[in-house]
């Protein structure tokens, strides 16, 4: 389409002439101008985030990254052949994830269709991404249909994907750089990106619903365990606790009342205590839903994986918000100290986070921050080399985090007591490589309690239960294609020390995927470690047990991370007199 065209078609459609644009689109573009103040005449750049910003909203979107990512595999290799990208936007219209042909990177990046960047309307105008967040609807945004003339050679195909509470979480979108003229061409797109994200959605109510009942329903018996449509996920009272987008619209789909927290009662004419009959002992034909207002539905459901106990009686555990529960993998101990930071979250209390270089601590402290649904401004501060602190403090921030507690000057702590006793209502989250009880020989007494009112303790990653997980996440990270990690380098990464933690490891896993040429990074991919490798074997008997406890008593590897020999850790758990637990 020529920019001349173009513009003269907004206008046409601005002026209340019928374009046969969908009602859809001539809203959007109504938006652009009347709301947003943009410009038709002017090709919009596209918006990218920061590095800081990006990391952000990538670790935020974690979970659901890592719940869809199979199925976008999948989807993706339906389309590859047709030159088509996939991406996974945040609720904020932040690219997250990203699935295309690396061949044509820079026309992608140029085009805005990668991680990084941002879709929203009020941005980039009418586009795929961005009406799909505004309408809560799937949409197909085609060429000409674009506002901004930077975009009408694309063609974007979005759907949106819920919650199990029903709240829009992400946007799927399946785009073409420049695609067929006529729109009806990406019909098959839209059906496709539609399929995958209800069985995103499908998989997310799973996941995250494991302890309660799931009712699994479809119109056709021939697909009820396959590929149902929708699912709602039930508690021992009967009410419903979860749902998948497709269950509102097949259960109320006039939208009359709230499922969530509604009864089964409410819309079947079943009861919690029916769902045995509808598991998988009987033929899907026979387990037909009679709904209240006549229709029928097959129906299948799936007992909680925990006995059930009466709800007044049961205790679910708690979830922790946002990047905290994307922090750490199966590891209890770590998953005790991040439930103990959600709790301190919401308080005043000012916080002490502390562990080795590189545990991820200021990770730690943004997910603290942004746990808290009333905090306002964080400014990370590096207490190295700070002389004053009142110069550099920025008077709007609601929350200060202070980097290296054990390097700030006298001068600099002077400075900093003052901040406080003048900010009453300033959090301050603070880090140091040292223990509490060595502080006291760096820090004034006066200054030391305003600033530890409690503590967290990071462990080093030689000690953390959920090594391969860690791998795992990094590695998906540091690569957009799903490269495989061969046993042997697996075993390899898991033997280091070390020294620098997750820094270290993401260090290693970068360079190791830059330099691998196939699609398995195996162990000649990887860097060497360090030539002087730290004195780990003075650790300490806590220490020795906790690195025990990470490695599953398996004498071998935790000999191995700590580049000792395996006798050697006999002789230690022998002397400490630690016992495996049984």
């Amino acid at each position: 389409m020529q920019d001349s065209d173009h513009l003269e078609e907004i206008d046409l459609v601005l002026s209340g002439v019928d374009t046969g644009r969908d009602r859809l689109v001539t809203d959007s573009w109504q938006r652009c101008i009347e709301s947003y103040g943009m410009d038709p005449s002017r090709r919009e750049p596209a918006h990218i985030l920061s590095q800081m910003e990006f990391r952000e909203h990538r670790e935020q979107s974690e979970r659901l990254i890592a719940t869809a990512r199979s199925g976008l595999r999948s989807l993706f290799n339906q389309v590859a052949g047709q030159s088509y990208v996939l991406l996974l936007a945040d609720d904020e219209g932040v690219c997250v994830d990203f699935f295309g042909d690396r061949n044509f990177e820079d026309d992608l990046r140029a085009a805005g269709l990668y991680m990084g960047y941002k879709w929203t309307e009020d941005l980039a105008g009418t586009n795929g991404v961005g009406s799909c967040l505004v309408t809560g609807e799937p949409v197909t945004i085609h060429q000409g249909d674009h506002f901004s003339l930077t975009h009408t050679p694309l063609s974007c195909t979005a759907a949106p994907i819920f919650d199990t509470k029903g709240s829009l979480a992400a946007v799927l979108d399946v785009s073409l750089l420049r695609g067929p003229s006529p729109k009806l061409s990406q019909n098959l797109a839209m059906t496709l990106v539609t399929n995958s994200t209800r069985r995103v959605e499908m998989a997310n109510l799973m996941a995250a619903t494991r302890r309660d009942w799931v009712l699994r329903f479809s119109v056709s018996p021939e697909f009820l365990e396959v590929d149902p449509e929708a699912a709602v996920a039930l508690d021992g009272s009967g009410r419903i606790v979860g749902m998948t987008s497709g269950a509102q619209r097949t259960l109320d789909p006039a939208s009359k009342g709230h499922l969530i927290g509604s009864k089964l009662e409410d819309w079947l004419e079943l009861s919690v205590d029916d769902l045995p009959d509808f598991m998988r002992g009987r033929p899907s034909e026979q387990r037909v839903l009679r709904m209240i207002d006549g229709r029928a539905l097959f129906g299948h459901a799936i007992a909680p994986q925990t006995p059930q106990m009466p709800s007044a009686l049961r205790r679910r555990k708690p979830e922790l918000p946002g990047a905290l529960g994307s922090f750490a993998g199966p590891d209890p101990t770590l998953q005790a100290l991040l439930l103990k930071a959600a709790r301190l979250a919401s308080t005043k209390l000012p916080l002490l986070i502390f562990g080795e270089t590189g545990t991820g601590k200021e990770k730690l402290a943004r997910a603290i921050y942004l746990a808290d649904p009333r905090a306002c401004g964080f400014q990370p501060l590096r207490c190295a080399g700070l002389s004053t602190v009142d110069t550099v403090f920025e008077a709007n921030a609601g929350t200060l985090y202070l980097r290296g507690l054990e390097d700030l000057s006298l001068r600099a702590q002077a400075g900093l007591l003052s901040v406080l006793e003048n900010r009453p209502d300033l959090r301050v989250i603070a880090s140091s490589r040292s223990t509490p009880s060595a502080l006291t020989d760096v820090l004034r007494d006066d200054l030391l309690h305003r600033l530890v009112g409690a503590t967290l303790d990071l462990p080093p990653i030689r000690n953390r239960a959920d090594l391969d997980w860690l791998i795992d996440r990094i590695l998906r990270r540091c690569s957009s294609d799903d490269i495989l990690l061969s046993p042997l380098a697996r075993a390899e990464l898991k033997s280091r020390a070390w020294a620098g933690n997750i820094r270290e490891l993401e260090h290693v896993l970068e360079s190791a995927v830059a330099l691998c040429e196939g699609v398995t990074l195996d162990i000649a991919d990887l860097p060497p470690p360090p030539l002087q490798p730290p004195a780990l074997h003075a650790a300490g008997t806590a220490d020795l047990e906790a690195l025990l406890t990470a490695c599953d008593w398996n004498m071998s590897e935790a000999a191995r991370r700590l580049g000792l020999n395996r006798s050697t850790i006999l002789r230690r758990v022998r002397k400490a007199g630690l016992v495996a637990p049984h």
